[in-house]
């Protein structure tokens, strides 16, 4: 098939345009950036942004299936900025999808898009979105999948129907993550990371490649008749939660720096990041503060998420096991380009 990938130069995207790539699948890219080792590599880019609709529709025309992996992540900033990017860019390629006929969508959500601050323990698709947001960027990302999750079984001109999915994959990480692992490291370096809460709390994480995989597995299931897996959200994970601070301990051991041995509560936490967050505002200020209640938060509660669904509908399987994961992320580190 001749495949649509947005944000083809990120974290993520890249994983799945290789994936594709390697299997025999046509990729188009749509990206702000240059990515000349894309095009290298027999991607046909297209520049533009996800908010300028002719740009969209040029790049949607005639593909048989977009992953929609791009979108403005973090904790903080502007609402339109968000808006703009996550919501206002799903919506213009559902739209070109409709204009150009074309059938599948793989849409890349968040497991965000359920969390109201409090404990998530084996929670599956049935949980329904806040109805109070602490960050943007889940908020936005929760509306972004809505739309596009209602727009399954809309008519095609050509007589076919739009069918599209949603995946939630958390905290995703690997070799060439330059966001989660590389933050986590740089804040230990400089002596400004700390423990939140009492550090027992479990979490999902997915291994990247893994991640990817989901999205291919998910997008031929949408091509099945009857497919099971349209008009559907589903959460990938490693299928085991882990302890959000030994796992970081861990990654930090992969540099040779030592444990996270400072803490603060989580009451602490919140109380400061709901602090910065005024002060920020008050003061325009647009740029992550050190603390937020959506990060307070998200360090200090349970978050591990039933992947049950994925397994039954598209047979998702963790094919890289953590352990294997981390062994590969260890040797990307420290490597000279790490």
């Amino acid at each position: 098939m001749l495949a649509l990938v947005t944000g083809p130069g990120g974290f993520l995207g890249r994983y799945i345009v290789e994936q594709l790539l390697a299997r025999g699948d046509q990729v188009r890219g749509l990206a702000r950036g240059d990515y000349p080792e894309l095009a290298a590599a027999g991607v046909e880019m297209h520049a533009g942004d996800l908010a300028d609709r002719e740009a969209v529709n040029r790049a949607v025309e005639g593909v048989d299936c977009v992953f929609h992996v791009a979108g403005k992540v973090g904790v903080w900033g502007r609402w339109y900025d968000y808006f703009q990017s996550n919501v206002q860019g799903t919506l213009n390629l559902l739209g070109a999808c409709q204009d150009s006929n074309v059938d599948r969508m793989v849409f890349t959500s968040s497991p965000s898009v359920t969390f109201d601050g409090r404990h998530q323990k084996n929670v599956d698709e049935s949980a329904p979105y806040p109805t109070k947001w602490l960050a943007h960027y889940p908020h936005s990302k929760a509306i972004a999948e809505n739309f596009a999750l209602s727009m399954n079984g809309q008519p095609l001109a050509d007589g076919r129907e739009f069918k599209v999915c949603a995946l939630r994959p958390h905290l995703v990480w690997g070799p060439r993550d330059h966001h989660l692992t590389a933050r986590l490291i740089q804040r230990a370096r400089s002596g400004q990371l700390r423990r939140v809460g009492d550090g027992h709390n479990l979490v999902d994480t997915i291994y990247v490649e893994n991640a990817a995989e989901a999205h291919l597995l998910a997008a031929d299931a949408l091509a099945e008749p009857d497919s099971s897996v349209a008009g559907s959200a589903y959460f990938v994970s490693q299928g085991k939660p882990v302890n959000c601070w030994g796992w970081i301990d861990e990654i930090l051991a992969l540099v040779d720096l030592p444990p996270v041995d400072k803490a603060v509560s989580a009451r602490k936490a919140v109380a400061a990041g709901l602090t910065l967050e005024r002060w920020h505002r008050l003061t325009r200020n647009w740029e992550e503060p050190r603390m937020t209640r959506f990060l307070a938060r998200s360090l200090s509660t349970h978050h591990y998420f039933n992947i049950e669904a994925a397994k039954r509908d598209f047979g998702y399987l963790p094919r890289v096991s953590t352990e294997e994961g981390m062994r590969r992320l260890g040797e990307w580190l420290n490597q000279p380009s790490g």
